[in-house]
């Protein structure tokens, strides 16, 4: 590598750290607001005790959001013999979502981290529908777009209206009245309250790591496949043999199908699956770890994975594969077993993704905190307000993370918050202006990051 390119590498990773940093302060709100406006917790212990569970979801969360980020696109597309084409992608998508992120947070607006990256993914994708000679027909991955909007969309809805139940919930449960009343200025709750909200802002916290953290680490995956492909396309750790009799015994399943039930397309797909699969076999023929790979062939490999597993799955969520459940099943197993040669994190990413999080939630919480605290409902926030909003919101990114989805802290638990409020006294209990604003910035967010990032790619991509 030269010494330009180790230099924007290095732009980029802290870049992808300058996002998660921003997202620790921009969202740390969503937790901490809870405990701070009902004198639970001072301030500072809040955000500290926030930013150490945030860390610690980042640390124990897996990576299954993280290659949720990843597939929106399928990198295998985009990437070409010149790798400032990969820096260009990595520095619009990630300024463009840093700019929404701190124009949100500079006017106290909760907006989501989430719907700013995915917007800006899918603005770079978009981008290349306007480039001559890319090959790229498909550059978006519409199906995970799909899953991933969903659950984008559906949240505050969710955290809106479990918000109601939960207060419901409570009403019938805890007959104890000062839990529903607004706090004494300067007083702290009884110790059993402070203990309830304690244990709600903490799971807020530590899903919102899992979650929201992923994010990161797929952000730099990103960054690392596409500048540095050769060594960081496939796990170094991974024994390439066994990969290749998953791979066999995929092919061996694949191949007891009816064919004659597909459509074309289906059809096409069950042909790229052998295709692939005896492409892997051949370079890998004699070798079995990734060590022992030329550094040009293990970006061609992860294609190979990406297009057998993700073949397969699709002709299974079809219907139309005539296997038995039990070699479904089977299936399903040996394609999750291949996967782990291209789904992976380095430990010193996660480790470094963990630390951007944590330090960002405890710095610049205050203007966020003010809003959810003090502008969403006309009245104080009350104890079981504050408890319902966040067990919703936990249960929720909770959900969302063991399935692999993106999902928005901030819209689950600013909703939960007006969803809480509604609860006591209705709709005319919730401050017009806020909501407006909050609705706005929930609404704008894709659509500005869309054309933001697609504009700048297009900038970076003539310039580098």
């Amino acid at each position: 590598m030269t010494t330009g390119l180790i230099a924007l590498l290095i732009i980029c990773l802290l870049l992808a750290c300058t996002f998660e940093f921003v997202n620790g302060f921009h969202d740390t709100a969503n937790a901490v607001a809870t405990v701070i406006y009902t004198n639970s917790l001072k301030p500072t212990t809040a955000v500290v005790y926030s930013g150490l569970l945030n860390f610690t979801g980042v640390m124990t969360g897996g990576i299954a959001v993280a290659m949720g980020i990843i597939n929106l696109l399928p990198m295998e597309a985009l990437l070409d013999s010149n790798v400032y084409h990969g820096i260009a992608m990595i520095l619009a998508l990630l300024l463009s979502a840093i700019i929404w992120n701190l124009g949100t947070w500079y006017f106290g607006i909760p907006a989501s981290s989430s719907h700013a990256l995915i917007g800006s993914i899918l603005g770079i994708g978009i981008a290349f529908y306007f480039l001559p000679n890319t090959g790229c027909n498909g550059v978006v991955n519409w199906d995970k777009v799909k899953d991933t909007g969903l659950a984008l969309l559906i949240s505050p809805l969710l955290g809106f209206s479990a918000a109601i139940l939960m207060m419901f919930l409570f009403k019938r449960t805890i007959k104890n009245e000062y839990i529903y009343k607004e706090p004494i200025p300067g007083k702290k709750p009884p110790m059993w309250i402070r203990m309830l909200l304690w244990s709600t802002c903490g799971l807020v916290s530590f899903f919102h790591g899992q979650n929201d953290g992923q994010k990161g680490v797929g952000l730099v995956m990103i960054i690392l496949i596409a500048i540095m492909p050769g060594y960081f396309a496939i796990d170094e750790k991974i024994n390439i043999q066994s990969v290749n009799a998953n791979i066999e015994h995929i092919q061996y399943l694949v191949s007891k199908a009816d064919t004659t039930i597909l459509s074309d397309k289906q059809r096409q797909s069950y042909k790229d699956i052998f295709m692939h699969a005896a492409h892997f076999k051949q370079e890998t023929a004699g070798k079995f770890k990734p060590n022992e790979l030329e550094m040009t062939a293990r970006f061609g490999l992860r294609k190979d994975v990406v297009k057998i597993t993700k073949g397969c799955e699709k002709l299974i969520s079809s219907g139309n594969l005539s296997l038995s459940e039990k070699e479904i099943k089977t299936l399903n197993s040996e394609i999750k077993a291949a996967k782990t040669l291209v789904e992976y994190a380095p430990y010193w990413v996660i480790i470094m993704i963990s630390v951007s999080l944590g330090l960002g939630t405890m710095i610049g919480w205050k203007r966020i905190v003010k809003t959810i605290g003090e502008k969403i409902g006309k009245q104080h926030m009350s104890y079981a307000q504050g408890a319902s909003a966040e067990i919703v919101a936990a249960g929720g990114i909770g959900i969302a993370s063991a399935f692999g989805l993106p999902v928005s802290t901030t819209h689950m638990l600013s909703s939960g918050i007006a969803g809480s409020m509604v609860a006591k006294k209705g709709l005319k209990n919730l401050q017009k202006g806020t909501i407006i604003n909050i609705a706005l910035a929930w609404v704008l967010t894709m659509p500005v990051t869309i054309i933001l990032s697609c504009g700048l790619f297009l900038l970076f991509r003539a310039l580098l």
